[in-house]
């Protein structure tokens, strides 16, 4: 994975709640098991019309937004486990989803897969809505390490939480293995004074 520390990027606002996994990446693009390619599918059904034709309503399609970070509505990524959806996103390119609320087995995914959710409250991520819709210039500042999220040259900023374990990995761009195979020394010296 890439390592993760601060990200300052323009926002795409996906003003919708209750996204769920199907409507990240559709069931009938699951067929593949390399991470590749998933990014071309995301939220398909509402990308493109029933003819193939890129449906140029959604915000996805809507040139005057870019950037690394989807501020998404509350109860972003319910419905099944499928890991793909952070996939997708992340295939895509985004690199943090904004919402005030993630389902746990999509949270965990993401952060798996070098997705960053951050979850804020639904003031702020109200807030952060507005402004980016109305000024689609709007930049806005993820820092991992003092977990914040943040407008510069406003008053919004606001702290989120996230595992202390999960933060070590995505700072250092660790996956499970990757950090136990960083601390094979201590793990090492552990055995070695175990009684048994």
């Amino acid at each position: 994975m890439e390592k993760f520390t601060t990200l300052k990027s323009r926002a795409i606002p996906l003003n919708i709640e209750n996204v769920d996994t199907d409507q990240i990446i559709p069931a009938r693009f699951l067929k593949a098991t390399d991470r590749k390619g998933f990014g071309d599918n995301v939220f398909r059904d509402w990308r493109y019309d029933k003819t193939g034709e890129i449906n140029k309503d959604f915000v996805l399609n809507d040139t005057k937004y870019s950037g690394q970070i989807l501020v998404a509505g509350d109860n972003f990524g319910c419905g099944s486990s499928r890991e793909h959806a952070a996939w997708a996103i992340t295939d895509f390119g985004f690199k943090v989803v904004v919402s005030s609320f993630f389902a746990d087995i999509f949270k965990g995914n993401a952060l798996n897969n070098g997705l960053l959710p951050v979850q804020v409250s639904k003031d702020f991520l109200s807030d952060l809505l507005s402004l980016v819709v109305s000024n689609p210039q709007t930049e806005l500042v993820v820092n991992l390490e003092n977990q914040t999220i943040s407008v510069p040259d406003s008053e919004l900023l606001e702290d989120f939480e996230i595992d202390a374990y999960k933060k070590t990995c995505m700072i250092n761009g660790y996956d499970d293995i990757d950090y136990l195979v960083n601390n094979k020394e201590q793990i090492e010296a552990f055995e070695a004074h175990k009684i048994y």
